[in-house]
């Protein structure tokens, strides 16, 4: 199916106002923002996700930083795939705002592997590229920060299960 431009669609009209729809949307963004551009980015994507670093380079392999987020009556349950992350350099944070940040180094995807004293030259390559990474998201409310339980299982996937905030009466 060709590639029909919107532009050349529709003449030089472009709509811009907002989709009301509550469907996942996919948005592009600069190749290397900064902080100072995150901050903003994020702050207007309530159900967003944002990846930088080797989890940005979804394109081969396993993605890293796909994501479900539950809802029970007191408590928000996340799960998000990280194959190919190192345990002992993860780290899982939670805001009172519902604003989780992980931040990791993923170790597969690499040209050379060394095992058992033999070295092996990639032929093909999958997983996702080595190096640092962060993954960032919003749970639909506030939580207690202090009270998250959390599990990175053998299959790759983290799960983190999270208080709401109550209302105080």
């Amino acid at each position: 199916m060709p590639y029909i431009d919107p532009i050349a669609a529709h003449g030089n009209e472009i709509a811009l106002e907002p989709v009301d729809i509550a469907k996942p949307a996919l948005v592009y963004l600069p190749s290397q923002p900064t902080t100072e551009e995150w901050g903003p980015i994020l702050s207007v994507t309530k159900g967003g996700i944002g990846l930088s670093g080797s989890a940005a380079f979804g394109m081969i392999g396993p993605v890293l930083g796909k994501m479900d987020i539950c809802e029970s009556d007191n408590s928000y349950l996340f799960r998000v795939s990280l194959p190919g992350v190192a345990r002992e350099d993860f780290t899982c944070d939670v805001a009172p705002t519902g604003h989780i940040l992980i931040k990791g180094v993923t170790t597969t995807g690499e040209k050379t592997v060394y095992k058992d004293s033999l070295k092996f030259e990639m032929q093909s390559r999958n997983l996702c590229p080595p190096g640092h990474f962060t993954i960032s998201f919003e749970l639909p409310g506030p939580v207690d920060s202090q009270d998250l339980s959390g599990h990175f299982g053998i299959d790759g996937v983290f799960e983190g299960i999270v208080k709401k905030k109550m209302p105080s009466t």
